[in-house]
């Protein structure tokens, strides 16, 4: 899939933003990551609400494999084929998509930090090495000579 064919592809829905991605393409609406287009086919944002309709499809989440096992990304599920000639039913999966988008990022959006404690003065390094040693130690000054004239 390329860039051009996403465009045609999402006519139906309105403007999006493409951008690279992986091994594919990014697809949001202001900002909001609601499809991915990669090399095993597009796949678009799901949660409790609409997993059922691609379950319905025949559908499955996105997964990729490492060395070690298989991972299933279940926030991301494979667009149904038939779609591809069918803008006008994409578009509205790609609505409750980009809902689904926006619900989780709804859930991610940060709390109020907490206000900081002043910083603390930094004590010299020699002392905090002597300190850590266990001893303190304390210079004495040494009389000052005089000279003569």
């Amino acid at each position: 899939m390329d860039r051009e064919f996403l465009t045609d592809l999402f006519s139906d829905f309105g403007p999006v933003t493409i951008r690279p991605m992986f091994s594919g393409f990014g697809i949001s609406v202001d900002g909001v990551n609601f499809a991915l287009a990669l090399r095993a086919g597009l796949y678009f944002r799901a949660d409790e609400e609409t997993i059922p309709q691609f379950e319905a499809e025949g559908s499955k989440p996105f997964q990729y494999q490492t060395r070690a096992k298989t991972v299933v990304v279940n926030s991301y599920w494979q667009l149904p084929a038939r779609l591809f000639d069918d803008t006008e039913e994409l578009s509205q999966w790609a609505r409750a998509a980009l809902g689904a988008a926006q619900r989780a990022a709804a859930k991610k959006r940060p709390r109020a930090k907490k206000a900081k404690a002043p910083a603390k003065k930094a004590a010299p390094a020699k002392t905090i090495a002597k300190k850590r040693a266990g001893k303190k130690i304390v210079k004495k000054k040494s009389p000052r000579k005089m000279s003569s004239s």
